[in-house]
């Protein structure tokens, strides 16, 4: 049997009939066992193999006996398919090395299927289906009752999320290498999305409460407050205009303990409890934000409450939490800010085609919106649709052609991109005209120019390109991409000794730039400098040793949600 787990690893276009019938026969005889058969105590056999193995479970928990669950290897005609326990679990063993997709199914419940699972050789992959009921009766990414959710000036969804949240799990493998320059855009698209949530154009942009604003304009001077309090220290006005005072002054150590209090005296009081958990929230006290939040008596009714809650879930460590909170306080009051959030937080735990769903809903009922239309383009990046993405970016520009985001984000992915992207050029130019001194305006259009022009003869488009970045470096020195580029230019028209002296530049400014010190070296074999080369392609590996380590770290850091798409056995593109 060993021998056929190995040739089904090695090549399997290869497998002869024997195996095929051996391995059928196993996974018949596996599926037909006891959670004990896949505990930590399974069989010797099994325990170097490939597998996965889960349980299939229906909308309130309850496991589902006889559903069948079907196993798709990409590449691959026809599907292996086994049927779950009494106890609702399955088990998929001896597999090979491959990019797979788990559905399962059964009568009178909705399908439900994973993201595409990347398995390495003897990687163990576990994971949970949620079936819900054909009609739809309770969401599992809500984390609210119905009652609650048919409650008085709660969202009325003109069709309802394509999609679930069933649960998390650890990062699983994109299928690209650590090192790829795409998967890397995409996650820092992601982390500079969450960046814009702090600037909510039809919000309150500081995330403070509306409620005491009256106050705050008439609030007297700090030495006539502390003078009140002394007077009447049981006073709840005393204690709340005083710490009200400190926590807009930033001065969170003073103003927690005078809202404690008044806390304390009026527990009823809305605007001074959120003030309460937004201190605990900017000492770094999550924990206490979270309780604060938790213990006020209208938050289950109040958007505000759910949208907090989130933001100490993810805080805390709970993205599943968080995700349900935040599409909570959607449902109850579709604002801008809500639908970003929830779409922000989607996207962030790698799931790129239920975040493009919310982000075009979110775009739809908010069109005026330049970040929803950002964070839209970062989740069609995500999902790989390249080309619609920019076009996003590109209509988010438009909306606000003075804001910067749209076009670092655009930037960002025509830096990764092989090729110029739909409509990124005219808008890279129209950003060098706005903001001319902008160092990252004058790079990013740089290397559109020199795409352009590079092989084609063009020399006026790289000469115009080179200045861009001689300016980029020359506004910010610290540029080390900007060098690097330069580099690059200077080596295809054959200046090695400029060529030198700017990958030396960009590795000086920018010591872990490894691809300064990859073509550095390439540009030193090349004039004869065999020493100098290998010094330098020692220092890369290093670099991308080094990187690939510290990547491949946060991101197992990051669990990423488990996603069912609704009424459909696999993944696929929003509608």
């Amino acid at each position: 049997m060993m021998s056929c787990s190995h040739t089904l690893r090695s090549s399997s276009e290869a497998i002869d009939n024997q195996c095929r019938v051996a391995l059928l026969v196993l996974a018949v005889l596996v599926s037909l066992s006891s959670t004990a058969a896949f505990s930590h105590g399974s069989s010797p056999q099994h325990q170097d193999t490939t597998s996965v193995k889960g349980t299939v479970r229906n909308s309130i928990g309850e496991p589902v006996a006889g559903a069948s669950v079907l196993l798709r290897e990409k590449g691959h005609s026809g599907p292996i398919e086994t049927k779950t326990n009494a106890d609702g679990t399955f088990v998929f063993p001896a597999l090979s090395a491959g990019t797979y997709i788990v559905s399962a199914e059964k009568s009178g419940l909705r399908n439900a299927g994973t993201n595409p699972l990347v398995l390495s050789p003897g990687e163990k992959k576990e994971i949970n289906l949620v079936l819900e009921t054909s009609e739809g009766a309770s969401l599992a990414s809500s984390g609210a009752s119905q009652s609650s959710l048919s409650s008085a000036g709660a969202m009325e969804f003109k069709d309802e999320p394509n999609f679930t949240v069933a649960g998390v799990t650890d990062w699983i493998n994109v299928g690209l290498h650590a090192s790829d320059t795409t998967s890397r855009t995409s996650e820092a698209l992601a982390q500079e999305t969450r960046a814009l949530k702090s600037s909510g154009s039809e919000e309150n942009s500081a995330g403070l409460p509306e409620a005491g604003t009256a106050s705050r304009e008439t609030r007297e001077s700090e030495n006539r407050l502390r003078a009140a309090l002394v007077e009447a220290p049981a006073s709840f006005e005393a204690n709340r205009q005083l710490g009200e005072l400190y926590f807009l002054s930033k001065r969170y150590g003073e103003a927690i303990p005078l809202l404690e209090s008044a806390y304390k005296l009026n527990p009823g009081n809305q605007a001074n409890a959120i003030n309460l958990a937004l201190a605990y929230r900017a000492s770094g006290d999550f924990t206490r934000a979270r309780e604060q939040v938790g213990k006020m008596p209208t938050k289950a009714d109040k958007a505000e409450g759910h949208r907090l809650l989130g933001d100490f879930d993810e805080r805390l460590g709970d993205p599943l939490g968080a995700v349900r909170e935040y599409e909570q306080a959607a449902r109850l009051d579709p604002s801008e800010r809500n639908y970003f959030e929830w779409g922000t937080e989607l996207l962030l735990h790698n799931a790129a085609l239920p975040a493009a769903e919310v982000f075009t809903k979110g775009s739809g009922a908010h069109p005026n919106s330049a970040r929803m239309l950002a964070g839209l383009g970062a989740a069609l990046y995500a999902s790989g649709s390249y080309d619609e993405a920019a076009r996003r970016l590109c209509d988010a520009s438009d909306l606000r052609p003075a804001d910067l985001a749209p076009y670092l984000f655009l930037g960002k992915m025509e830096k990764a991109a092989a090729v110029p992207l739909p409509c990124g050029e005219q808008r890279l130019a129209r950003f060098v005209r706005e903001q001319p001194g902008n160092p990252l305006a004058n790079y990013y259009y740089a290397l559109i120019l020199w795409k352009r022009a590079r092989g084609s003869g063009n020399s006026e488009g790289l000469h115009q390109a080179e200045a861009l970045l001689e300016k980029a470096v020359t506004i910010d020195p610290k540029l080390g991409e900007a060098y690097l580029q330069l580099g690059i230019l200077y080596s295809e028209r054959g200046d090695f000794g400029q060529a030198i002296r700017a990958y030396k530049k960009a590795i000086e400014v920018s010591p872990h730039l490894g691809e300064a010190h990859y073509r550095l070296s390439v540009t030193y074999k090349r004039i004869g400098e065999e020493a100098k080369a290998n010094q330098e392609s020692q220092a890369y590996e290093q670099v991308e040793k080094t990187e690939a380590t510290a990547i491949e770290r946060q991101r197992r850091e990051l669990r990423q949600f488990l996603i069912i798409l609704k009424d459909q056995p696999t993944a696929s593109s929003p509608r």
